[in-house]
């Protein structure tokens, strides 16, 4: 069945601002320096059939946003109250998961920006990672601190964007072959690791709710704003789309030419073998703005899932959002990254998206969360339950790894 809804109109003016601020939250939150990493070794690995692994995961990442914005905006209700809504106490779980899940992944986030500011102005990494934690708590210090938000992401994204796109077009990539291996790839079967790995980075955590939790914060919610939250959804996924396929092409164009990637740094490596060092200095600035954003992206989504523990978070959320970030670069001044707590954050952080989602879809079908107005198309609930198997084969493959890795 088909949503009912009103015929689509362009949001207005007061509204188009915090669109754009919750697609690119949600896309720059995701390209962080795990994903530029990831992207450039499974590219030297798969080569031209990585391509078919990205068009995959962005179907499946298309299918879960759409569920989780829909639902939320819809309901008007978070993603931790959705859950408990639905199951009682899966909600608090769920937040544990992600506040979890966001220290640990904002210690390695602080810490590339520790290694960008280091590329470009030499500084050692640890004065490095301080001088951007200062700079993204001055926006939560400001007045309006969500608007710049909105705008400084939006830049960042852009930045990103530029930089990936002009490495790809000096790399000369073989583009033909790229399209033909998009859809033909050598061998389908080998690339559901890197199927699961990409969508479990696009929208697993807390990423796929940051940009939503914006909306409903803004008061974007309702039946009538179903079309305006649906475009967002998508062209927030398109957009982290585009700046993978870059990256993806950057690095064949590279490795076509028979060049070996840094296996410490491969991104960096792509950067410097298509542009010598005005490609690692811009490498630099790429890294700087995925970490910056990063930063951003999980203390505010991180924070969000904490409104329902108590009001006063809800009221104080620019504080509490601070406290994050001094949290994160604190045990990265002093302790480094604790590989051990990073492994096992990042293996919890891996049963939120299949909990959470599964939560959704099932919210989806209540009409005392939607209401009775509302109806979800099955194709989308087709495609939400196809996200839920992708991502609870990565809860197995993350466990596996996780045992692997304290029996070693």
């Amino acid at each position: 069945m088909q949503p009912i809804s009103a015929p689509y109109s362009a949001p207005p003016a007061s509204q188009r601002s915090v669109l754009r601020g919750a697609i690119f939250i949600m896309a720059t939150s995701s390209i962080g320096p795990a994903f530029l990493t990831q992207t450039s070794l499974f590219t030297e690995k798969y080569l031209a059939s990585f391509a078919f692994a990205i068009l995959i995961s962005l179907l499946i990442d298309i299918g879960a946003q759409l569920n989780i914005w829909r639902i939320i905006s819809v309901s008007n209700l978070r993603g931790q109250d959705v859950a408990n809504r639905v199951l009682p106490g899966v909600g608090h779980l769920i937040s544990a998961f992600i506040v979890l899940g966001g220290i640990a992944f904002n210690i390695g986030n602080i810490g590339g920006a520790g290694l960008a500011m280091n590329v470009i102005f030499g500084v050692p990494p640890v004065l490095g990672s301080l001088i951007a934690a200062v700079g993204v708590i001055a926006i939560f210090v400001m007045r309006n601190a969500k608007r710049i938000m909105d705008m400084v992401m939006q830049l960042l994204g852009v930045i990103m964007l530029c930089m990936i796109g002009y490495a790809m077009l000096q790399s000369n990539p073989p583009l033909l072959e790229a399209l033909s291996h998009s859809i033909d790839p050598d061998d389908p079967l080998i690339l559901l690791l890197p199927i699961v790995t990409l969508v479990g980075g696009t929208v697993g955590g807390y990423i796929s709710f940051s940009g939503g939790h914006r909306l409903v914060e803004a008061g974007i919610v309702g039946i009538h704003n179903v079309g305006h939250v649906t475009r967002a959804a998508v062209t927030g996924i398109l957009t982290t789309g585009v700046v993978r396929v870059c990256l993806f092409l950057a690095t064949l164009g590279v490795v076509s030419k028979g060049l070996a990637l840094d296996p410490g740094n491969p991104a960096a490596s792509v950067f410097s073998h298509a542009m010598g060092t005005v490609g690692y200095k811009m490498f630099g600035i790429v890294l700087l703005a995925a970490s910056v954003s990063s930063v951003i992206g999980a203390a505010y989504t991180s924070v969000s899932f904490m409104y329902s523990l108590h009001d006063s978070i809800r009221r104080y959320n620019e504080r509490v959002v601070i406290a994050f970030i001094v949290c994160s670069t604190l045990i990265y001044s002093l302790v480094g990254q604790p590989v051990k707590v990073l492994v096992v954050a990042g293996a919890l952080n891996a049963l939120v998206l299949p909990l959470a989602l599964g939560c959704i879809l099932w919210a989806s079908r209540k009409v005392e969360i939607v209401g009775t107005e509302y109806r979800h198309p099955r194709w989308m609930l087709v495609f939400g339950i196809l996200a839920v198997i992708a991502t609870a084969v990565g809860v197995v493959l993350s466990f596996k790894s996780l045992l692997q890795f304290w029996l070693s």
